[in-house]
């Protein structure tokens, strides 16, 4: 009986399953344990209920899965039918993020990967809506992530937020804190509403200036209290 045929037959009491594995001691790389079937079933699971989170479950999103998570052609109709079980509730997607998520936490690589294939599956209509955002989310926080590594992956499908603090200060997410003050402390000197003016731009640009500084300023603030840093340096 063939991997797909397994997770059919027995596709229900696998999504249903909330069995608690061990978590891995130590980094074995991006793959799963090999024939780890509820591995295989959480995917699928998380995969479907994704689909299904803005209330529709399309061909392309099908279809999209079926390319990112290299399920074979001749398997599209048992993909279909395992997404059919699935999607019949958004609810308890939590527990497959949290099943995988606790086995793989040596392996973010691995996680990162599926959260990947997610956000493909959430915008392979054309729009990231509001729910599907939360569902992505709330599995990233499950697999252990917190907020700066999921912006940075939501970053690089969907481009980054403007009001994303580390966009505002063009530094990266990882950046070491000496650089992002660094950069801070530039964009303050450079759009310093007092410079600008002083600089020959016209007054009506004062407000605007203001307005940036203000953006640059509430940016640094919001990395400071990301990173428990109380004072500004």
């Amino acid at each position: 009986m063939s991997l797909w045929q397994i997770l059919i037959e027995g596709g229900k009491r696998l999504f249903d399953s909330d069995v608690q594995d061990e978590p891995e001691s130590a980094e074995q790389g991006c793959a799963p344990d090999p024939n780890d079937v509820g591995f295989t079933a959480a995917v699928i699971g998380l995969g479907a209920k994704m689909a299904a989170a803005d209330g529709r479950v399309s061909d392309s999103e099908i279809m999209v899965f079926s390319r990112v998570f290299r399920a074979a052609p001749e398997d599209a109709d048992k993909v279909r039918r395992v997404f059919n079980i699935a999607r019949q509730t958004v609810r308890g997607y939590e527990a497959y993020a949290r099943r995988i998520g606790k086995k793989y936490s040596a392996r973010p690589c691995l996680l990162e990967g599926v959260l990947d294939g997610l956000f493909m599956i959430a915008g392979a209509d054309g729009v990231v809506t509001d729910d599907e955002m939360q569902y992505l989310r709330t599995v990233a926080e499950n697999f252990g992530f917190d907020e700066t590594t999921f912006r940075r992956i939501r970053a690089s499908h969907l481009g980054p937020d403007r009001d994303d603090p580390y966009h505002i200060l063009g530094v990266a997410h990882d950046a070491a804190f000496d650089d992002i003050r660094r950069a801070y402390r530039k964009l303050m000197a450079d759009n310093h509403p007092d410079r600008i003016v002083g600089n020959g731009a016209p007054r009506e640009f004062e407000l605007a200036a203001h307005d940036k500084a203000a953006a640059i300023t509430g940016a640094y603030a919001r990395i400071r209290a990301e990173r428990g840093l109380i004072a500004a340096n």
